[in-house]
């Protein structure tokens, strides 16, 4: 390619106006005619760039220049605000706005701004014969906040969850701004877009530049922001203008989707936090907010698929296209696949057939309206097995932002009789987790840098210790779970004894697993490979790991142990554990309950501080008690609870098969509490060949509810078959037999007879003791309650008088009977819940009785305090 030759510098002024950006590129073009043109495209795409960036933030009048001096491509791009600054962004590929800035910086050989009085301009340049010149990016001052100006404190920021936010907030102003330009009324005003679209930009360069000066993009911190006087106006105009853009969005008239929940959320929570401490309020950190299910804080570091694959509990990604993109082996045993076929398949492949249509509508709503019926609640639903058999599950569904801005649908599985809460943390490894705020420090206040020589440690008085252990305790039995509660503990001893710690708890196959990794540090090293399951402690084993699980301790050590200590797997890992942590000194100590070694807990001082001493070995032996007991007694109530729920899910029966009749039925634990509780349905064909509808709920959610609930499920089968007599009669029998094991307890129980077709219709005869009433689903949508026949709970009065009711039952309509569960809600009239069955019942009149069933539980089961039963039936005419 031969030399550029200088030629003169062509000029041309565009007015602020869309058609502006592709009549600067024309011109471009013209005026670096003869230059290559792989140089020419490069340069209209950055004055396309910079010339829409002019447009829609400056609002001026645009002047271009390009030309050629000395084999070099020069183009100027100017405008008249020069208060108006740039604000260069991080975006990644996925971004849908803010890469013009970045284009330049990566395909410029070189480039700069300059600003004067009467404006400013931002210049590059094009070598053809060099490669981009790669620089230290825009070299612009920091927003200043002026007289007057304020400093604000956002308090534990996500910077993933904040760069998906920012990035969809500038994309709603920006086809906000096309969309009016092309004369479309979205209620904005052309005012106010321009003082929004002004003062997000002013946030993205307070964020930028409160970045910049912390040095480095934690996942989480806490960011103080400069911002200029005058602000709160505008940051409510923009909070106005982005609620009518995601209006449209929702409304398909803009093209781009709108807000999730978290983000949006997220969104209010930012600009809410401005406003606020502008008038006088104290800051609140994004990670005490209350939030709506789907919304929570929960997920606070950046999607990683080691994450899931790590994790203990059963785990399944999917991204915004409905694909899987990683599942671990917990889920993969579950559903019957290898955890490699799952990636990559769409998600409906785990989703039963009946309920695919409902899922990919209920998906693509959620990117279509922002809109979740399900995200950041436990869902009692079905899974499709790799063999087609389906699995009770309990689903709970968080979002996570990938570190370049896009969304990832984690979704943790469980046995429908165990229920998932959300995690304080994403699932993944066991990842050293920053320790959470207690004692006297307050959730709101910002965290503050503790250095080696002003590190706190445990207060050595008596007091103090009792505290130690008392709130240690506490952690761990006001824990959801043995994990939870572990990490829990983990936080207080970082916070008062230790820089980190680690518990190596036995398995039931004697294997040692390691259960929880907590530092002081939330940004210290990740030893991702010294989580999880360790290598057997072998004869060959002697390193202090290995001598505490046999019973030894507690063991002071000054340091890693020494490399003569290692001579096993075991060894060799407690080793590379000390190499990627860290320690001047630690103590490893047994955890011992009823004369047995259940596992090691690990605490280790690192850097100049104080080392551990022969004076903190009683501490630590003190602490190592109350541990060990937690988690034994952690350990016997799970054990209790899944012999309950294997009792209580052995005795749910298997439905009957009636001709011109379909069943269907189903039931969940509670998701907040998973224990066990009284509730029970069944259905069985008595002699002489009506079909037994049963439905009930035994007082109490415990074990003894549920051995209550098998008896009188029991005893009502039995009194039912042998003496073929009206519903009324048999629950009067019911309650004697009852009154003669239980005279405390209560139980609510409908018994119904549906009695086959004689004219054409069959019939209902049923009797009810205390239970709520059974639910008639025309197969037009009409619904109507059988409330006759209702009588007294079982346990008030065995010798009362019961009565009957005897309903006629259409062709094609379903009768459904239910436990409270399914329908009651704390603080709510019990009026309100029952309309609200009533219409969720109507949408699905029409619908198969297992799409019904599982749709009742995805809709009204989720989050419920309560065990749920449901069994519905539906006659058919005869042929």
């Amino acid at each position: 390619m031969g030399d550029l030759k200088a030629r003169e510098t062509p000029s041309r002024r565009f007015p602020e106006a869309p058609q502006s950006v592709a009549e600067a590129r024309r011109f471009v073009r013209a005026a670096l005619d003869g230059v290559a043109p792989d140089v020419v495209d490069t340069a209209q795409l950055l004055v396309s760039e910079l010339v829409t960036n002019a447009v829609l933030h400056a609002r001026t009048e645009v002047e271009v220049s390009a030309h050629v001096e000395e084999n070099t491509v020069r183009v100027r791009v100017g405008d008249r605000r020069p208060d108006r600054g740039l604000v260069p962004q991080k975006c990644s590929p996925y971004a849908g706005t803010g890469q013009g800035l970045a284009l330049v910086e990566q395909l410029a050989s070189r480039h700069g701004v300059a600003v004067g009085e009467a404006g400013k301009t931002v210049w590059f340049e094009l070598r053809p014969e060099a490669a981009p010149r790669q620089r230290n990016g825009w070299e612009t001052p920091a927003p200043p906040s002026g007289p007057g100006g304020k400093t604000v404190t956002l308090i534990d920021v996500p910077a993933a969850l904040y760069r998906a936010s920012q990035q969809h907030r500038h994309v709603l102003l920006r086809e906000t701004a096309l969309a009016m330009a092309a004369g479309h009324d979205l209620g904005v005003t052309a005012d106010d877009l321009a003082v929004a679209q002004d003062t997000s930009n002013v946030i993205t360069a307070c964020v930028t530049a409160a970045l910049r000066q912390q040095g480095s993009e934690a996942e989480m911190g806490s960011l103080p922001l400069s911002v200029p006087p005058g602000a709160e106006p505008p940051l409510r105009t923009l909070r106005t203008v982005l609620d009518l853009a995601e209006e449209a969005a929702r409304g398909e008239r803009l093209l781009t989707l709108p807000s999730l929940p978290r983000h949006r959320a997220f969104q209010q929570w930012l600009l809410d936090q401005i406003v606020g401490q502008l008038t006088g309020a104290a800051p609140t950190a994004w990670t005490v907010m209350p939030q709506e299910p789907g919304t929570g804080p929960s997920a606070l570091v950046p999607w990683d698929a080691d994450q899931v694959r790590a994790s203990r509990v059963a785990t399944i990604a999917a991204d915004e296209r409905n694909r899987i993109i990683a599942a671990n082996g917990p889920a993969a045993d579950m559903l019957g696949w290898h955890e490699d076929d799952l990636v990559g398949l769409p998600l409906t492949t785990l989703v039963p057939e009946h309920l695919r249509k409902r899922h990919l509508a209920g998906f693509f709503s959620l990117l279509l309206s922002g809109e979740s019926r399900i995200l950041g609640r436990s869902v009692p639903l079905p899974a499709l097995h790799h063999d087609g058999h389906l699995i009770p599950v309990r689903l709970f569904i968080q979002t996570q932002e990938t570190a370049d801005g896009r969304t990832v649908f984690v979704a943790q599985l469980a046995p429908r009789a165990a229920a998932p809460g959300p995690s304080s943390r994403p699932p993944g490894r066991v990842r050293p987790a920053a320790p959470q705020e207690s004692g006297p420090l307050s959730p709101w206040a910002a965290p503050q840098a503790v250095g080696d020589a002003g590190r706190s440690r445990a207060d050595t008085s008596a007091l103090g210790r009792l505290a130690l252990l008392a709130d240690a305790g506490a952690a761990l039995s006001n824990s959801p779970n043995l994990d939870e509660g572990l990490r829990r503990v983990g936080g207080l001893l970082t916070q008062q004894l230790a820089d980190w710690c680690a518990v190596d708890l036995f398995t039931e196959d004697s294997r040692v697993e390691r259960v929880s990794i907590v530092q002081r540090s939330p940004h210290g090293p990740w030893p991702e490979e010294y989580g999880g399951r360790l290598p057997p402690v072998s004869d060959s084993a002697r390193g202090p790991l290995a001598r505490a699980l046999r019973g030894a301790g507690p063991l002071l050590l000054s340091g890693p142990p020494p490399p003569g200590q290692v001579t096993s797997p075991l060894d060799a890992h407690y080793v590379g554990l000390f190499r990627v942590m860290g320690a001047n000194s630690a103590v490893v100590a047994p955890l011992r309950v009823r004369r047995e070694v259940i596992g090691v807990l690990t605490v280790a001082r690192r850097g100049r501080g104080r080392p551990f001493t022969e004076e903190d070995l009683p501490l630590v032996d003190d602490l190592v008690r109350n541990l060990a007991l937690g988690v034994d007694n952690a350990r016997l109530h799970q054990q209790t609870r899944n012999i309950a729920e294997r009792l209580q899910r052995s005795l749910l029966p298997v439905l009957p098969e009636v001709e011109h009749l379909e069943l269907a039925a189903r039931y969940a634990a509670s998701s907040a509490t998973a224990q066990v509780g009284g509730d029970w349905y069944d259905s069985f064909v008595v002699p002489n060949g009506d079909t037994a509808l049963v439905i009930g709920d035994v007082t109490g959610h415990n074990l003894d509810a549920a051995i209550a609930m098998s008896q009188l499920r029991s005893m009502l089968r039995g009194i039912a078959v042998d003496r073929q007599e009206p519903p009324e009669t048999v629950l009067r029998r019911l309650d004697l037999a009852n009154h003669s094991l239980y005279r405390e307890a209560t139980a609510t129980c409908i018994y119904g007879l549906l009695k086959g077709p004689t004219d054409g219709l069959w019939e209902l005869v049923h009797s009810s003791a205390g239970h709520l009433p059974p639910l008639l689903i025309s197969a037009d949508g009409r619904t109507r309650y059988l409330e006759d026949g209702a009588g007294l709970l079982l346990g008030v009065d065995p010798d009362a008088r019961r009565p009957r009711a005897s309903d006629a039952l259409p062709a094609r309509s379903t009768v459904l009977l239910y436990t409270d569960g399914l329908i009651e809600r704390r603080g709510e009239p019990l009026d309100h819940a029952m309309d609200r069955l009533r219409r969720h019942a109507a949408a699905l009149a029409r619908e198969p009785l297992d799409t019904l069933c599982d749709e009742l539980l995805i809709r009204l089961g989720a989050d419920s305090d309560d065990d749920i039963a449901v069994l519905a039936a539906r006659p058919a005419r005869p042929d």
